[in-house]
Protein backbone atom coordinates (compact mmCIF):
# COMPACT_ATOMS: atom_id res chain seq x y z
CA UNK A 1 0.00 0.00 0.00
CA UNK A 2 1.38 3.40 -1.02
CA UNK A 3 1.76 5.93 1.79
CA UNK A 4 -0.18 9.15 1.33
CA UNK A 5 2.09 12.18 0.96
CA UNK A 6 1.39 15.22 3.13
CA UNK A 7 0.44 18.59 1.68
CA UNK A 8 3.20 20.16 -0.42
CA UNK A 9 2.23 23.63 0.79
CA UNK A 10 2.46 22.43 4.36
CA UNK A 11 5.91 20.97 3.76
CA UNK A 12 7.11 24.21 2.15
CA UNK A 13 5.78 26.20 5.10
CA UNK A 14 7.44 23.80 7.55
CA UNK A 15 10.84 23.93 5.80
CA UNK A 16 10.84 27.72 5.53
CA UNK A 17 9.67 28.26 9.11
CA UNK A 18 12.25 25.78 10.43
CA UNK A 19 15.03 27.45 8.44
CA UNK A 20 14.15 30.94 9.68
CA UNK A 21 12.75 29.81 13.04
CA UNK A 22 10.06 32.36 12.37
CA UNK A 23 6.57 32.17 10.89
CA UNK A 24 6.83 35.84 9.92
CA UNK A 25 10.02 35.40 7.88
CA UNK A 26 8.67 32.21 6.31
CA UNK A 27 5.54 34.08 5.25
CA UNK A 28 7.63 36.84 3.70
CA UNK A 29 9.73 34.35 1.74
CA UNK A 30 6.69 32.46 0.43
CA UNK A 31 4.64 35.61 -0.23
CA UNK A 32 1.75 34.63 2.02
CA UNK A 33 0.45 35.90 5.35
CA UNK A 34 1.73 34.75 8.71
CA UNK A 35 -1.75 33.37 9.40
CA UNK A 36 -1.55 31.23 6.25
CA UNK A 37 1.80 29.79 7.37
CA UNK A 38 0.35 29.00 10.78
CA UNK A 39 -2.68 27.27 9.24
CA UNK A 40 -0.57 25.27 6.78
CA UNK A 41 1.74 24.02 9.50
CA UNK A 42 -1.16 23.18 11.82
CA UNK A 43 -2.81 21.23 8.99
CA UNK A 44 0.48 19.40 8.33
CA UNK A 45 0.76 18.50 12.01
CA UNK A 46 -2.78 17.12 11.86
CA UNK A 47 -1.98 15.10 8.72
CA UNK A 48 1.15 13.63 10.28
CA UNK A 49 -0.28 13.25 13.75
CA UNK A 50 2.93 14.79 15.06
CA UNK A 51 3.66 18.13 16.68
CA UNK A 52 6.46 19.95 14.81
CA UNK A 53 6.87 23.26 16.62
CA UNK A 54 6.82 24.40 20.21
CA UNK A 55 5.18 27.82 20.09
CA UNK A 56 6.01 30.26 22.85
CA UNK A 57 5.27 33.96 23.29
CA UNK A 58 8.31 35.33 21.46
CA UNK A 59 10.16 32.26 20.27
CA UNK A 60 9.79 29.13 18.22
CA UNK A 61 11.56 25.81 18.55
CA UNK A 62 11.45 22.44 16.83
CA UNK A 63 10.25 19.30 18.53
CA UNK A 64 12.48 16.22 18.53
CA UNK A 65 10.29 14.72 15.80
CA UNK A 66 10.69 17.83 13.63
CA UNK A 67 14.48 17.80 14.02
CA UNK A 68 14.49 14.22 12.73
CA UNK A 69 12.03 14.99 9.89
CA UNK A 70 13.58 18.22 8.61
CA UNK A 71 16.73 16.88 6.82
CA UNK A 72 14.62 14.54 4.69
CA UNK A 73 12.20 17.32 3.75
CA UNK A 74 15.07 19.63 2.80
CA UNK A 75 16.74 16.92 0.74
CA UNK A 76 13.46 16.23 -1.10
CA UNK A 77 12.98 19.92 -1.96
CA UNK A 78 16.58 20.14 -3.12
CA UNK A 79 16.08 17.11 -5.38
CA UNK A 80 12.97 18.77 -6.81
CA UNK A 81 14.88 22.00 -7.49
CA UNK A 82 17.72 20.15 -9.20
CA UNK A 83 15.37 18.02 -11.29
CA UNK A 84 13.41 21.09 -12.37
CA UNK A 85 16.62 22.95 -13.08
CA UNK A 86 17.90 20.13 -15.27
CA UNK A 87 14.58 20.01 -17.14
CA UNK A 88 14.51 23.75 -17.82
CA UNK A 89 18.19 23.89 -18.76
CA UNK A 90 18.05 21.26 -21.50
CA UNK A 91 17.77 23.94 -24.15
CA UNK A 92 20.65 25.85 -22.54
CA UNK A 93 23.26 23.07 -22.59
CA UNK A 94 25.35 25.19 -24.96
CA UNK A 95 25.01 28.39 -22.86
CA UNK A 96 27.47 28.97 -20.01
CA UNK A 97 26.77 31.94 -17.75
CA UNK A 98 29.61 33.02 -15.45
CA UNK A 99 29.46 35.74 -12.83
CA UNK A 100 32.62 37.55 -11.78
CA UNK A 101 33.94 40.85 -10.49
CA UNK A 102 33.94 43.67 -13.05
CA UNK A 103 37.63 44.46 -12.53
CA UNK A 104 38.72 40.83 -12.82
CA UNK A 105 36.67 40.50 -15.99
CA UNK A 106 38.24 43.63 -17.53
CA UNK A 107 41.85 43.06 -16.48
CA UNK A 108 42.21 39.27 -16.52
CA UNK A 109 39.32 37.20 -17.88
CA UNK A 110 38.28 39.03 -21.06
CA UNK A 111 41.79 39.26 -22.58
CA UNK A 112 41.98 35.45 -22.35
CA UNK A 113 38.41 34.46 -23.19
CA UNK A 114 38.87 34.26 -26.96
CA UNK A 115 41.15 31.25 -26.43
CA UNK A 116 38.29 29.37 -24.75
CA UNK A 117 35.89 30.27 -27.55
CA UNK A 118 38.35 29.03 -30.14
CA UNK A 119 38.77 25.73 -28.29
CA UNK A 120 35.04 25.32 -27.59
CA UNK A 121 33.08 27.06 -30.38
CA UNK A 122 29.89 25.20 -29.41
CA UNK A 123 29.67 26.87 -25.99
CA UNK A 124 28.05 30.30 -25.81
CA UNK A 125 29.75 32.11 -22.88
CA UNK A 126 27.87 34.88 -21.12
CA UNK A 127 29.68 37.02 -18.55
CA UNK A 128 27.83 38.94 -15.85
CA UNK A 129 29.51 41.16 -13.27
CA UNK A 130 28.59 41.63 -9.65
CA UNK A 131 30.30 42.24 -6.31
CA UNK A 132 27.65 40.28 -4.40
CA UNK A 133 27.47 36.55 -3.81
CA UNK A 134 25.45 34.60 -6.37
CA UNK A 135 22.22 32.85 -5.40
CA UNK A 136 22.45 29.83 -7.69
CA UNK A 137 18.84 28.83 -6.97
CA UNK A 138 17.51 32.25 -8.01
CA UNK A 139 20.02 33.60 -10.53
CA UNK A 140 20.49 31.99 -13.93
CA UNK A 141 24.22 31.50 -13.40
CA UNK A 142 26.25 28.32 -13.90
CA UNK A 143 29.38 29.37 -12.01
CA UNK A 144 31.01 32.36 -10.36
CA UNK A 145 34.59 33.51 -9.97
CA UNK A 146 34.87 34.88 -6.46
CA UNK A 147 37.57 36.06 -4.06
CA UNK A 148 37.77 34.42 -0.66
CA UNK A 149 39.00 31.35 1.21
CA UNK A 150 36.97 28.76 -0.67
CA UNK A 151 34.53 28.01 2.14
CA UNK A 152 31.03 28.42 0.72
CA UNK A 153 28.59 25.90 2.17
CA UNK A 154 26.98 23.50 -0.29
CA UNK A 155 29.09 24.68 -3.23
CA UNK A 156 32.09 23.28 -5.05
CA UNK A 157 35.09 25.62 -4.93
CA UNK A 158 38.02 25.12 -7.31
CA UNK A 159 41.20 27.07 -6.60
CA UNK A 160 42.41 29.36 -9.37
CA UNK A 161 45.08 31.79 -8.20
CA UNK A 162 46.38 33.95 -5.39
CA UNK A 163 47.39 37.59 -5.32
CA UNK A 164 50.27 39.60 -3.97
CA UNK A 165 50.00 43.28 -3.08
CA UNK A 166 52.62 45.73 -4.33
CA UNK A 167 52.73 49.34 -5.63
CA UNK A 168 52.60 49.93 -9.38
CA UNK A 169 52.91 53.05 -11.50
CA UNK A 170 53.48 54.27 -15.03
CA UNK A 171 57.07 54.15 -16.31
CA UNK A 172 56.75 57.90 -16.95
CA UNK A 173 56.31 58.50 -13.22
CA UNK A 174 59.78 57.10 -12.55
CA UNK A 175 61.24 59.63 -14.96
CA UNK A 176 59.45 62.61 -13.41
CA UNK A 177 60.82 65.38 -11.22
CA UNK A 178 59.93 63.59 -7.97
CA UNK A 179 62.06 60.52 -7.24
CA UNK A 180 60.48 57.14 -6.57
CA UNK A 181 63.54 55.14 -5.68
CA UNK A 182 62.55 53.87 -2.23
CA UNK A 183 59.23 53.33 -0.41
CA UNK A 184 59.78 56.50 1.65
CA UNK A 185 59.41 58.54 -1.56
CA UNK A 186 55.72 57.63 -1.67
CA UNK A 187 54.98 60.55 0.65
CA UNK A 188 55.69 62.89 -2.30
CA UNK A 189 53.30 61.14 -4.71
CA UNK A 190 49.56 60.83 -5.22
CA UNK A 191 48.32 57.49 -3.90
CA UNK A 192 45.48 55.82 -5.79
CA UNK A 193 42.95 53.88 -3.73
CA UNK A 194 40.05 51.50 -4.39
CA UNK A 195 37.06 51.65 -2.08
CA UNK A 196 35.22 48.62 -0.75
CA UNK A 197 36.95 45.31 -0.02
CA UNK A 198 40.42 46.60 -1.04
CA UNK A 199 40.29 49.84 0.93
CA UNK A 200 42.89 48.61 3.42
CA UNK A 201 45.51 47.46 0.88
CA UNK A 202 47.80 50.49 1.23
CA UNK A 203 47.83 50.33 5.02
CA UNK A 204 48.66 46.61 4.99
CA UNK A 205 51.50 47.04 2.51
CA UNK A 206 52.98 50.06 4.32
CA UNK A 207 52.96 48.07 7.58
CA UNK A 208 54.77 45.18 5.87
CA UNK A 209 57.30 47.65 4.45
CA UNK A 210 57.94 49.12 7.90
CA UNK A 211 56.60 52.56 6.96
CA UNK A 212 54.16 54.82 8.82
CA UNK A 213 50.58 54.03 7.86
CA UNK A 214 49.86 57.79 7.92
CA UNK A 215 51.19 57.86 4.35
CA UNK A 216 48.04 56.03 3.23
CA UNK A 217 45.88 58.82 4.66
CA UNK A 218 47.51 61.67 2.75
CA UNK A 219 45.33 63.32 0.07
CA UNK A 220 44.91 61.10 -2.98
CA UNK A 221 42.31 59.71 -5.36
CA UNK A 222 39.80 56.93 -4.65
CA UNK A 223 37.87 54.90 -7.22
CA UNK A 224 35.09 52.36 -6.75
CA UNK A 225 36.46 49.77 -9.19
CA UNK A 226 39.95 48.28 -9.24
CA UNK A 227 40.36 48.41 -13.02
CA UNK A 228 39.70 52.17 -12.94
CA UNK A 229 42.38 52.57 -10.27
CA UNK A 230 44.79 50.57 -12.43
CA UNK A 231 43.97 52.71 -15.48
CA UNK A 232 44.69 55.86 -13.45
CA UNK A 233 48.13 54.43 -12.64
CA UNK A 234 48.73 53.60 -16.32
CA UNK A 235 47.84 57.20 -17.16
CA UNK A 236 50.53 58.47 -14.76
CA UNK A 237 48.11 60.07 -12.30
CA UNK A 238 49.69 58.40 -9.26
CA UNK A 239 50.84 55.19 -7.61
CA UNK A 240 48.31 52.37 -7.17
CA UNK A 241 48.37 49.32 -4.93
CA UNK A 242 48.39 46.51 -7.43
CA UNK A 243 47.07 42.99 -7.06
CA UNK A 244 48.74 40.34 -9.22
CA UNK A 245 45.59 39.26 -11.09
CA UNK A 246 44.72 42.82 -12.06
CA UNK A 247 48.14 44.15 -13.10
CA UNK A 248 50.33 41.31 -14.34
CA UNK A 249 49.32 41.73 -18.00
CA UNK A 250 49.97 45.48 -17.88
CA UNK A 251 53.36 44.85 -16.28
CA UNK A 252 54.23 42.27 -18.94
CA UNK A 253 53.33 44.76 -21.70
CA UNK A 254 55.28 47.62 -20.12
CA UNK A 255 52.28 49.78 -19.27
CA UNK A 256 53.06 49.50 -15.56
CA UNK A 257 56.25 49.02 -13.57
CA UNK A 258 56.89 47.80 -10.03
CA UNK A 259 59.10 50.41 -8.32
CA UNK A 260 59.91 48.36 -5.20
CA UNK A 261 60.69 44.72 -4.47
CA UNK A 262 58.43 44.44 -1.42
CA UNK A 263 55.31 42.30 -2.06
CA UNK A 264 52.73 41.29 0.51
CA UNK A 265 50.93 37.94 0.00
CA UNK A 266 47.15 38.31 0.13
CA UNK A 267 45.32 36.17 2.68
CA UNK A 268 42.81 34.73 0.17
CA UNK A 269 42.48 33.93 -3.52
CA UNK A 270 40.19 33.44 -6.49
CA UNK A 271 37.97 30.37 -6.85
CA UNK A 272 35.57 29.04 -9.44
CA UNK A 273 32.41 28.36 -7.46
CA UNK A 274 29.50 26.23 -8.70
CA UNK A 275 26.55 24.25 -7.29
CA UNK A 276 27.46 20.66 -6.44
CA UNK A 277 24.62 19.29 -8.58
CA UNK A 278 25.80 21.05 -11.76
CA UNK A 279 29.55 21.18 -11.20
CA UNK A 280 30.32 18.27 -13.53
CA UNK A 281 28.24 19.34 -16.54
CA UNK A 282 30.34 19.06 -19.75
CA UNK A 283 30.27 22.80 -20.51
CA UNK A 284 31.31 23.75 -16.95
CA UNK A 285 33.97 21.04 -16.77
CA UNK A 286 35.49 22.35 -20.01
CA UNK A 287 35.48 25.92 -18.71
CA UNK A 288 36.98 24.86 -15.37
CA UNK A 289 39.85 23.00 -17.04
CA UNK A 290 40.61 25.94 -19.33
CA UNK A 291 40.32 28.49 -16.52
CA UNK A 292 42.67 26.55 -14.23
CA UNK A 293 45.24 26.24 -17.01
CA UNK A 294 44.98 29.94 -17.81
CA UNK A 295 45.49 30.88 -14.15
CA UNK A 296 48.68 28.81 -14.03
CA UNK A 297 50.07 30.22 -17.29
CA UNK A 298 52.46 33.19 -17.23
CA UNK A 299 51.21 36.57 -18.39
Amino acid sequence: MTSRLPSLNGLRAFEAAARHMSFTLAASELNVTQTAISHQIRRLEEELGVRLFVRQNRSLSLTAEAVEYLPGVRAAFNDLRLATDRLLRRDDDHVLTVSTLASLAAKWLLPRLSAFQEAHPGIDVRITTSTGLVDFQRDKVDAAIRYGRGQWSGLRSDWLMADELFPVCSPSLLQGSKPLKCPEDLKDHVLLHTSGANTDDWRLWLTAAGLPTDISRQPGLTFDLTFVTVQAAIDGIGVAMGRTSYVRDDIAKGRLVVPFKIALPADAGFYLVSPQGRADSPKLAAFRDWLSASARAPA
